[in-house]
């Protein structure tokens, strides 16, 4: 499950074959302002974003909720956001907020007690209606332990979560014992130069994950893609390394538009942005 931050992103990734992708919290900061991904969007902006995406793509998206942007009701109004805007599936986490990445420093997680009823609220949105499903994070292991962030997924799948993360585990080990220890479907987070081992597909799906996130490589592949033709430009060099104009107006969707303009045409009809 490539991650990924915008509309055209997300898009690439259907277009490549993938079967869902997730709306990486980090990405979207790091592409929306430029800024860490420190809890400094707040839910309207990351929603906002979350819509674009939706609008680009057909497939299953994943959307990271972080903390639920406040006390129990707001998680609860956070979940039923998603859920309108059409995500499949909302993650929701135990760090304190603000948040932050969970392969980087200072990061903190909330009591047990209070993790407990951040998720209840979210359970009990798609419970009254929301249709969208919850996946349960767990930031536990950087502060409190292996064994404690065990004992909270397992909390989680107690509570009706329907999909549970534990956050940057730091062996093979550890990730075994996650899935030996709970029931419910499990995400792996593959971040390269991350705290957890970079395995391939193969093995995750051995040790019982379900779902293998690629959080970052689509950004830091673009980044790299952008300052390599950045430095080029610089030498009064031709860009080669890039798609060609024909190609790229394929992807944004020049040829659907021109086709809604000749058929709105010939129908005799009025047409507003492509739209017969």
């Amino acid at each position: 499950m490539p991650c990924c931050f915008d509309g055209l992103s997300a898009r690439l990734i259907e277009k490549a074959g993938f079967p869902l992708t997730f709306m990486s919290g980090f990405s979207v900061a790091a592409a929306r302002l430029a800024r860490p991904d420190t809890g400094l969007l707040s839910y309207g902006e990351i929603l906002d974003q979350g819509r674009s995406i939706l609008e680009a793509v057909t497939m299953p998206v994943i959307g990271d909720g972080d903390t639920g942007y406040g006390n129990a009701l707001n998680v609860k109004r956070t979940v039923e956001g998603f859920a309108r805007a059409g995500f499949a599936a909302i993650m929701i986490e135990d760090q304190l907020a603000p948040k932050r990445c969970g392969h980087t420093k200072g990061k903190e997680v909330v009591s047990r007690d209070e993790a407990k009823i951040r998720l209840r609220a979210a359970i009990k949105a798609r419970e009254q209606g929301a249709d969208i499903l919850i996946l349960a994070r767990t930031d536990a292991r950087a502060t409190l332990g292996f064994q404690e962030a065990i004992e909270r997924v397992k909390m989680f799948e107690d509570l009706g979560a329907d999909i549970l993360f534990l956050e940057a585990p730091e062996s093979v080990d550890e990730m075994a014992l996650f899935n030996q220890a709970v029931t419910l479907p499990t995400m792996a987070n593959m971040l390269e130069d991350g705290l957890t081992p970079y395995l391939p597909p193969d093995t995750l799906k051995d040790l019982g994950y379900h779902i293998a996130a690629y959080p970052l490589t689509l950004l830091s592949s673009a980044v790299k893609a952008m300052q390599e033709a950045l430095e080029q430009l610089k030498k009064g060099d031709r860009v080669e390394r890039r798609v060609g104009f024909e190609e790229l107006q394929e992807i944004v969707g020049f040829q659907g538009y021109d086709q809604s303009l000749v058929e709105a045409s010939s129908a005799g009809k009025p047409c507003i942005l492509g739209k017969p």
